[in-house]
């Protein structure tokens, strides 16, 4: 039994184990160079994809939420001079 155990245990992904990235949508009224924000919002840890509309002033954010917090996305675009707030 205890080898079925750690059979299935080293054929279960860990992957399935971690978490499920979250997506958050940014609102940035002042947006005039996305690339800029892409940038910085790229340079934080565990962001695994940002989309920016352009015409919306949004930009969506996917990330892991164990890992990047979402003040931290926020100052990332603060820093990059694009105040940003957590659409709802």
């Amino acid at each position: 039994m205890r080898k079925l155990f750690f059979t299935l245990l080293a054929l279960f992904p860990l992957a399935t184990l971690a978490t499920t990235p979250r997506t958050v949508t940014l609102a940035v009224h002042n947006m005039t160079c996305p690339i800029t924000l892409k940038k910085s919002l790229g340079k934080v840890a565990d962001v695994n994809a940002v989309q920016i509309d352009f015409d919306k002033k949004t930009v969506a954010v996917t990330y892991d939420p164990d890992k990047a917090q979402l003040a931290s996305l926020t100052e990332a675009t603060t820093s990059a001079g694009y105040p940003s707030t957590v659409q709802e």
